[in-house]
């Protein structure tokens, strides 16, 4: 109960919201193992809404830094720029489904690149004119997370790049059918 008491009384109230939830619709949380909070979900996609400080104590140090402070990892560095494995993409804050492997290309920019996202509602898409340049950047639409920017130069069939962080995505493997 120590570790509730440190996250406040909204993370008290989204934790018996969500067990609540969850239990009416059958299942409980698929939670991630590296992250000890009822937040993380692949299945729940109400909209979370925290402040920085609450984040901060939950999220690791590098997830943190890119999904709150917007940074950016250093290209070619990610665990999955070049990673080619069939499965779904989720946010690693949170664990909404983003994107799908097959929406994924290799755009040999150094991060992770996509050309269209699993449905437009997991993505937010906010004006970016920082560092004097004019860019769309992604967020989680579930938890209002920096993913990345999104670039009007990508393939067929929509000429967009997704060019998202590593740090911030998690990778569930696409089990083969039996």
């Amino acid at each position: 109960m120590i570790f509730f008491r440190a996250m406040g009384c909204n993370f008290v109230r989204l934790y018996t919201k969500t067990l609540v939830l969850n239990q009416k619709k059958g299942y409980m949380n698929n939670l991630s193992k590296k992250k000890d909070t009822l937040m993380y979900s692949n299945q729940d996609s109400e909209k979370l809404v925290f402040n920085d400080n609450e984040w901060k104590k939950i999220l690791p140090a590098d997830v943190y830094h890119i999904a709150r402070e917007k940074g950016t990892e250093r290209a070619f560095t990610g665990k999955y720029w070049d990673h080619k494995e069939v499965g779904t993409y989720y946010c690693a804050a949170c664990g909404s489904p983003l994107f799908n492997s097959n929406g994924k290309f290799e755009s040999s920019c150094g991060w992770p690149s996509f050309f269209e996202p699993l449905n437009k509602e997991s993505l937010n898409f906010i004006p970016d004119n920082s560092y004097g340049m004019k860019r769309t950047e992604v967020t989680c639409g579930k938890c209002n997370a920096h993913l990345g920017h999104v670039f009007e130069d990508g393939p067929p069939p929509t000429g967009l790049r997704y060019c998202i962080n590593s740090v911030i995505l998690d990778f569930k493997k696409e089990e083969d059918p039996e």
